[in-house]
């Protein structure tokens, strides 16, 4: 396992830093969606659910308001022309899956949960679902971790895949925790302070951090 020193990426940070990859990193905001979709928001589960398809899942997307952005819109035809079904009806859907992909929210989530998204988080944190959460929990604040209160309160998905880096909510987290997106240049892991060389080994694209609550 990794270090648990690894350095975190704050609210600001992670912005400056997807900002750096699409400017002097020289990076799509495609393929900064594509690297984070293959190692698991929004566009994030799209590209996740149109890979496990590919590995022999049957993925079901839950997507109750699609973005008008041509991104969202070619995404959501990746996965129409594969036979990957979207549905409204989470309730359902539910208790036909085994697992769960969380990637209703991203890190920049701040706020109240409004619906519908209020009640699919209540009905995950009762569920006896195997959940994996992208970058952080949702209804989680990228700073202060878990709400007090509210539908998020006393939400604890199984695992959590940290994209890039940790974001500071990672400490609050007592899953099992990994981390994926190995593909920064070196120049900008020294500006943000990142030493994901040393974390990664070999040819692995994901490895596994030591859980906050060891």
């Amino acid at each position: 396992m990794a270090s648990s020193s690894l350095h975190t990426l704050s609210a600001k940070d992670a912005i400056e830093l997807d900002k750096d990859l699409m400017s002097t990193g020289g990076f799509s905001l495609d393929q900064l969606m594509e690297l984070a979709g293959v190692h698991a928001t929004g566009g994030d589960g799209l590209v996740a659910a149109r890979h496990l398809w590919h590995f022999g899942y049957k993925p079901t997307v839950y997507f109750p308001k699609k973005g008008k952005n041509e991104i969202f819109e070619r995404l959501s035809t990746q996965l129409h022309n594969l036979g990957v079904p979207f549905t409204d009806d989470y309730e359902t859907a539910l208790k036909e899956t085994d697992h769960v992909v969380d990637a209703i929210f991203g890190f920049s989530f701040t706020g109240a949960v409004r619906p519908p998204f209020d009640s699919v988080i209540t009905a995950l944190k009762s569920s006896n679902l195997t959940i994996t959460a992208v970058d952080a929990p949702s209804s989680w604040d990228i700073e202060t971790g878990p709400p007090s209160s509210g539908p998020g309160e006393g939400f604890m998905p199984t695992a959590l895949v940290s994209l890039t880096a940790p974001k500071p909510l990672a400490k609050y987290f007592t899953g099992r925790h990994f981390l994926g997106g190995r593909f920064l240049p070196p120049n900008l892991e020294e500006k943000y302070g990142l030493q994901l060389r040393e974390v990664y080994s070999g040819m692995d694209q994901i490895v596994e951090l030591p859980s906050s609550k060891t």
